[in-house]
């Protein structure tokens, strides 16, 4: 299972930024295959942490997941990544930690499917304070 696509990272940090991390030839194009590269090893990544807790792989994947992939996969495009770009590569390994500890819940069962909900309304009353029997009114 593919946590993020190309399209996911060019969405997040744009076509300049990729292309400035893959393009070793000069041809200002994104390198594809050092993305998918990229993509792939963070998929088997989250998969280690995951495989503890949950069954893989997912029926789908979950919104928080492919923020999380992302920021791993841009760290792993950097030789030397800028400390606000490691932070997110250490908050999205501390997350990954807490989901496979069942600290943080990625809103899918341990079985990845989609928890049971009701999230239907409930009313319920204690009674009637005030009605026309007791008013006195006729």
């Amino acid at each position: 299972m593919t946590y993020c696509t190309q399209q996911d990272l060019i969405d997040r940090y744009g076509e300049p930024e990729l292309i400035e991390l893959t393009d070793e030839h000069g041809t200002e194009e994104i390198n594809a295959t050092q993305i998918a590269r990229a993509i792939a090893d963070t998929d088997g990544l989250i998969d280690g942490y995951l495989a503890s807790r949950y069954t893989l792989p997912l029926a789908e994947v979950p919104k928080v997941l492919n923020r999380i992939a992302c920021a791993l996969v841009r760290y792993d495009l950097y030789d030397h990544p800028p400390k606000q770009i490691e932070k997110r590569r250490d908050q999205a390994i501390e997350f990954l930690r807490d989901a496979a500890s069942g600290k943080i819940s990625l809103g899918i069962n341990t079985d990845g499917s989609d928890p049971a909900t009701s999230n239907s309304a409930s009313i319920s009353s204690g009674g009637n304070v005030f009605n026309r029997d007791d008013t006195g009114f006729m």
